[in-house]
This record gives C-alpha cells, sequence and structure tokens, in this order.
C-alpha cells in the first residue's frame, strides 16, 4: 500500500471495527481480525502527524429496523452495550480517538459515518479537506462512508489493503464505483 501522508488538515476514519463483524461474531466479514495491526499502524502514523482518528461504530437498539425479525436485511448485530458491539479488542483506539455511534434510532439506518451524525460539520470546523478511510466493510459502510465524504466536499482516499468485503466478488465493483466519484483508491 502506498503510504500516507498524514497532517492536521486530514482525518482518519477507521469504520466498524466491531466484534461482530470480525470472525467469530454475528455477521462476520472474512479477513477483519487481520486489518488490525495495519489500521493500528494507521492511526499511530495519524496521530503521530497531528491528524484527526475517528473510529465509527454500528450501535443498534435491541429491535433496530434492520434486523430480520423487523424486516431489515440484517441479523441482530452491534446491539448496544453488548460485546459484539465492542470494538475489536486489539484495535488501538487511544483516548484521544473520537468514537461515533450511527444508526441509534429504532426507526433508521446509517451505513455511513457522515448520516445523521454532524461529523461533516465536525470535521470543516477543524480544518479538516482530507478524510482517509479504511475499516468494514469496503462493500457495505466502508462505501457509504467515502462516498458520503465526497459528496460532502471532502478528499477522500480509500485505503484498500484496510479493507475487507462482504462479498468475496465485490471488491473490484467498489473500486471503479468509489473512483468514477472522484476519491483516490490506495492500493
Amino acid at each position: 500500500m502506498a503510504k500516507m501522508e498524514y497532517g492536521p488538515d486530514t482525518a482518519l476514519l477507521v469504520v466498524d471495527m466491531q466484534n461482530d463483524f470480525c470472525e467469530g461474531g454475528a455477521l462476520p466479514v472474512k479477513g477483519g481480525s487481520a486489518l488490525v495491526p495495519g489500521i493500528n499502524a494507521e492511526i499511530d502514523a495519524a496521530r503521530r502527524a497531528g491528524a484527526l482518528v475517528v473510529a465509527s461504530r454500528d450501535w443498534h437498539p435491541v429491535g433496530h429496523m434492520s434486523f430480520v425479525h423487523r424486516g431489515g436485511h440484517w441479523p441482530v448485530h452491534c446491539v448496544q452495550d453488548t460485546p459484539g458491539a465492542g470494538f475489536h479488542p486489539q484495535l488501538s483506539l487511544p483516548d484521544d480517538v473520537i468514537r461515533l455511534s450511527k444508526a441509534t434510532a429504532f426507526d433508521s439506518d446509517a451505513y455511513s459515518a457522515f448520516e445523521g451524525t454532524g461529523l461533516a460539520d465536525y470535521l470543516r470546523e477543524r480544518g479538516i479537506v482530507r478524510v482517509a478511510v479504511c475499516g468494514l466493510a469496503m462493500d457495505v459502510c466502508v462505501r457509504a462512508t467515502a462516498l458520503a465524504a465526497r459528496r460532502e466536499g471532502f478528499y477522500v482516499i480509500v485505503l484498500d489493503a484496510l479493507t475487507a468485503t462482504v462479498a468475496p466478488d465485490a471488491r473490484g465493483h467498489c473500486r471503479r464505483e468509489l473512483e468514477e466519484a472522484g476519491i483516490e483508491v490506495r492500493k
């Protein structure tokens, strides 16, 4: 992967590196846990360079609309205050890393870390112009977060090697879609 240059005008967004999305969780993404050492290295590099680090998480109430038993598409996952909703135990999240919860209401879903969170305004208030995105899953929440960041006017870089896909054949399609939207995909 090409080395990412961080600075005070850059934010690293670590998307949904939660227990339920890693092996052994309720909705596991193959290879999710293997991303942790590389993401930890990015968090460290970003912090050393004075960049902002944000870690998003699904934080669903019991009975969330996305769950199959409520008519949604997903099994029960990332329920607030459960072990499955916790960040991966080896993920290094120092105290100054911002933890951002999304999809917290019963009746609305949020794949993007920007959806219903106020993140775009928060980043702009801090002078952020570039956003680097990594985490889970490339074809779901990473994709949605990167596209939303681009729509909000940020220069967006997806750290491809630090993502994994739900659908094994989805990576190529996601790369093309992101690049067509003006997003840099670093391999």
